[in-house]
C-alpha cells in the first residue's frame, strides 16, 4: 500500500550508519586500498574530463546556396544552337581523341599477348561477346527492347508438336 508518511524503509537508513560501515571497510583493507584508490579516482577524472572536453554547439547552419549561371539570360535562338553545336564538337572532338588514345592501349595489349604465346583473336573475340552480352542484360534492365536480331537469337525454343 502506498502511504504519504515515513515508510519503514526510510526508518532504517541512517547516515551515520552508513559513513561508519565506510570507515571500518576502509580500515580492512590495509596497505593494498590505495592503488584501488587512486585507480578509480583517475578513472573518474577521465570520464569527467572526456565529457567536459565535448562539445555541446547545435548543428551547423544550413549553408545558403548561391546561383551562378555561366550565360547571359536573354539570348537568341540562334545563340543558343550555335553554343550547343560548339559543345557537341567539343565533345566528339574529346571521343575521338580518346578512343584514339584506347586503340593505342589495345594495339599494345594485342602485342604483349602476341609475344606471351596468347590467341589474341580469341581473346578479342570472348570479349566482345560479353560486352555484348552485358550490353543486352543493360537494355532489358532499364526496359529497352531488344533489336529482331539479339531477339531472335536469344529467344527459347519452342518444343516440337506431337
Amino acid at each position: 500500500m502506498l502511504t504519504l508518511g515515513k515508510s519503514a524503509y526510510w526508518r532504517n537508513i541512517q547516515p551515520t550508519g552508513a559513513i561508519a560501515d565506510f570507515v571500518a571497510v576502509w580500515r580492512q583493507a590495509g596497505k593494498r586500498r590505495w592503488p584501488f584508490v587512486a585507480a578509480a579516482l583517475a578513472t573518474t577524472l577521465l570520464v569527467f574530463n572526456v565529457i567536459v572536453q565535448e562539445s555541446w554547439k547545435g548543428p551547423p547552419r544550413r549553408p545558403s546556396v548561391t546561383y551562378i549561371n555561366s550565360w547571359t539570360g536573354p539570348r537568341s535562338d540562334a545563340e543558343i544552337k550555335r553554343e550547343i553545336i560548339a559543345n557537341q564538337q567539343l565533345q566528339d572532338r574529346l571521343a575521338a581523341e580518346q578512343a584514339q588514345r584506347e586503340a593505342k592501349v589495345r594495339d599494345i595489349y594485342r602485342t604483349l599477348g602476341k609475344v606471351s604465346g596468347m590467341d589474341t583473336e580469341a581473346i578479342e573475340r570472348q570479349a566482345a561477346a560479353q560486352a555484348a552480352q552485358d550490353k543486352a542484360a543493360h537494355d532489358r534492365a532499364i526496359g529497352l527492347k531488344a533489336p529482331a536480331a539479339t531477339a531472335a537469337a536469344t529467344a527459347p525454343e519452342k518444343p516440337a508438336a506431337r
